[in-house]
């Protein structure tokens, strides 16, 4: 526990175009603390930017809450990384309205 996450689905050099990528890698210790208490329940994270809270969220109740094509998204991500043995993180900014994930491997 404790370790950071060492790979994502960005490209090499993203981190600097992505100042969200540096918001997983600081709370990362709270993300995987949390996935593994509800690790059975397979679920999606989220870290809340404005509340400052990391939520493990159940995969079907979230993917209901977003747009058709965001649904969509969503599914193929979370396939893939189950199959890969990876869980999904989203970083949500409400004052920006951005909403963005990562998929990362779950051991380190």
């Amino acid at each position: 526990m404790g370790t950071r996450p060492r790979t994502s689905s960005r490209k090499p050099g993203a981190a600097a175009r992505d100042p969200y990528w540096e918001v997983v890698q600081q709370q990362w210790p709270f993300i995987i603390m949390l996935h593994r208490q509800y690790a059975d329940e397979k679920p999606v994270m989220l870290f809340d930017i404005q509340e400052q809270r990391v939520y493990a969220l159940p995969y079907k109740a979230y993917r209901a809450e977003l747009s058709e094509r965001s649904q969509t998204s969503l599914t193929h991500q979370y396939e893939r990384a189950i199959t890969d043995g990876h869980i999904v993180v989203f970083v949500r900014d409400n004052k920006k309205k951005k909403l963005v994930s990562y998929s990362l491997p779950s051991e380190g």
